[in-house]
């Protein structure tokens, strides 16, 4: 029985015992975000949260619903990601494939019949207008929009469906970006240069227009916030996937003030249109990479009518260090597009994006070898793939490795199989928007670890005495003159805390090491940024403090071969990863963002809260 609203989906989740609602008073400000925070980190994910006294306002709020593979998979009708897998890979697969014999097309018309009925159904009035606020009316502070993270510009939107249509051929797009409220009727539009809505300005400059029109629902069906955040193929209607997902169609309705058309079910709409060249500045934001997105300049979204149910909920989310809600979204795709990888790369048996990786900075696959360089060509052929073009960190392994599944066991043959004289290869190109670390706005390093088994025609490996997940490896015995604040190491890699106080630190560190002698994998971090001994912090941060072909530094010499040519030789064991901020003493000429923490006060008033309400955190 398909979800209808948002209401339906809460009575559904309260029955299953899967929601927890709290009755006592909650700020929008910091407190409703960090009880989810706190609640998405326990194990399966924790339950969906309805907050019912929210202070200020009369709408409750609903979070941290689709935190988990059981409500996630309640949305889409089945009863876990291998059953979401087998029922929308093989539509997303019909749809992928090129049918070129008249066979081709005539297998694939069963499929597309049925898609043919989830097509949207459109009404002449829906529940999301049953208010209507235009004019003086409209007041966008009277939404409970939340302040996240201690340091947020302001209250953002975090679950936008955000409607645009292109210009260009009328096709309609439903994404997701995040909405900054600037004051009672103007808010941000947080769309980067990749993302489909900056194409569609991009489109009405071109025929010389200044504004686009825009629509911003919140709630409605669940279907419509996961078909929203699909990376879909190019011309498929994301309400078409709802429908398919939910098994009815979504029911669209005119907007009031604007010529585009949002779901009926929705519990607010927020209409209005985007003066492209009015820039302002929007942000920062605690993001899902765990650091604030800086401030930057983003076009201006003008509202010109806000409708809503007569009761509506409020559907929100948060990001920041993994795990969190979107982690668990993150992890339905996954699966979904296992058989689209395959179908472009046929040796591929599995592939894991670990939750530390925020989704595009690491990705671990198995592929069947059978051949030398095979490793290198599977990891350029997936960053030609849409969206994992931008993964910072492609590792491969082959059948002799473990499950891809068991991360701590793949990390363990990484170490004991990796040759950092041989296995590396370092690429430039396009990177996430949200990449702080990168030399330059949208442009940095990628890097590919060949940990398969060597072939004839591959380098045979070399003894590994530092590199090894057998045993801990030793500090330096004299500490003395590197500047390290404090040491320790986890899974055969030594971590060094230091404090900054200079440019190129880590490097002198690193060569310091090399000249006494050190081998093995070295992670330089600022003093407490993660937590002693929490592989997932580690892994988390050293991700994504780096451009890998800048901040990996090698024991390399100069060595002079018979025929009179130079080359540079690496040690094959030993590897300094340099994981601290940098700054204009480094070279580097952009701003450095911080981590996201919430302040204890606010985590004290939070952790009382859950607790009566039964939640142990």
């Amino acid at each position: 029985m398909p979800y209808t609203d948002l209401r339906s989906f809460i009575a559904d989740l309260k029955q299953r015992r899967e929601l927890v609602e709290i009755t006592e008073p909650a700020s929008v400000d910091q407190e409703i975000a960090c009880a989810a925070d706190r609640v998405s980190k326990l194990p399966g994910g924790g339950p969906a949260l309805l907050f019912s006294n929210v202070i200020g306002h009369k709408t409750p709020v609903l979070i941290n619903a689709l935190g988990s593979e059981r409500r996630l998979s309640l949305v889409c009708g089945v009863n876990n990601f291998v059953g979401l897998q087998h029922r929308l890979a093989d539509l997303l697969e019909t749809l992928q494939t090129p049918r070129k014999s008249l066979i081709d097309k005539l297998k694939a018309l069963p499929l597309l019949k049925q898609l043919s009925g989830y097509f949207p159904k459109y009404v002449k009035r829906g529940p999301c207008q049953e208010i209507v606020h235009t004019g003086d009316a409209i007041d966008l502070s009277r939404l409970p929009v939340l302040k996240t993270w201690p340091e947020d510009g302001g209250p953002f939107i975090t679950f936008p469906l955000v409607f645009t249509h292109s210009p260009k051929d009328g096709k309609r797009n439903c994404g997701m970006y995040r909405i900054q409220i600037f004051d009672k009727r103007t808010t941000g539009f947080h769309v980067h240069t990749h993302h489909t809505a900056a194409e569609h300005m991009r489109e009405a400059k071109r025929a010389g227009r200044t504004r686009l029109e825009a629509a911003i629902a919140i709630g409605g069906e669940p279907a419509l916030t996961f078909a929203a955040v699909l990376p879909l193929p190019p011309g498929l209607d994301e309400m078409i996937l709802a429908g398919f997902l939910q098994g009815s169609p979504v029911k669209m309705v005119q907007c009031k003030t604007v010529n585009l058309q949002v779901p009926a079910s929705a519990d607010f709409v927020i209409e209005g249109y985007v003066e492209i060249d009015e820039k302002r500045r929007e942000g920062p934001f605690g993001d899902h990479t765990g650091f604030y997105s800086l401030a930057d300049d983003y076009p201006t979204f003008h509202v010109t009518a806000i409708t809503q149910r007569a009761n509506p909920v409020y559907f929100a989310t948060v990001v920041g260090p993994p795990p969190q809600e979107d982690c668990w979204m993150g992890r339905a795709i996954e699966r979904l597009f296992l058989p689209l990888m395959q179908q472009t790369i046929p040796e591929v048996i599995d592939y894991r994006l670990p939750y530390c990786g925020v989704f595009h900075n690491l990705m671990l696959v198995k592929i069947r070898k059978s051949y030398p360089g095979q490793a290198r060509k599977v990891a350029h052929a997936i960053w030609g793939l849409g969206q994992a073009s931008f993964t910072k960190v492609i590792c491969v392994v082959d059948e002799t490795a473990p499950e891809i599944s068991d991360e701590a066991a793949i990390a363990g043959h990484l170490l004991a199989n990796v040759d950092v004289s041989r296995d590396l290869e370092f690429v430039l190109g396009p990177t996430e928007t949200l990449d702080h670390a990168t030399r330059a706005l949208h442009l940095g390093s990628k890097v590919s670890i060949d940990a398969t088994r060597k072939m004839a025609g591959e380098a045979a490996p070399a003894p590994s005495p530092g590199v090894t997940s057998r045993g801990e490896p030793a500090a330096p015995t004299d500490m003395g003159g590197l500047d390290i604040a404090s040491s320790w190491s986890l899974a055969g890699v030594l971590v060094l805390e230091i404090r900054k106080t200079r440019g190129w630190q880590a490097r002198e560190l690193a060569l310091e090491l090399f000249k006494r002698g050190h081998d093995g994998v070295v992670v330089v971090l600022e003093e407490g940024l993660v937590a002693r001994g929490n592989a997932e912090e580690l892994v988390w941060a050293a991700l994504a403090n780096i451009d890998p072909e800048r901040d990996c530094i090698f024991d390399e010499r100069v060595e002079k071969e018979p025929s009179g040519r130079q080359r540079l030789t690496r040690h094959p064991h030993r590897l300094v990863i340099d994981a601290t901020s940098k700054d204009a003493r480094d070279g580097f000429a952009r701003d450095w963002p911080r981590k996201q923490v919430h302040p204890p006060e606010v985590l004290a008033r939070v952790q009382a809260m859950l607790a009566k309400a039964g939640v142990k955190v």
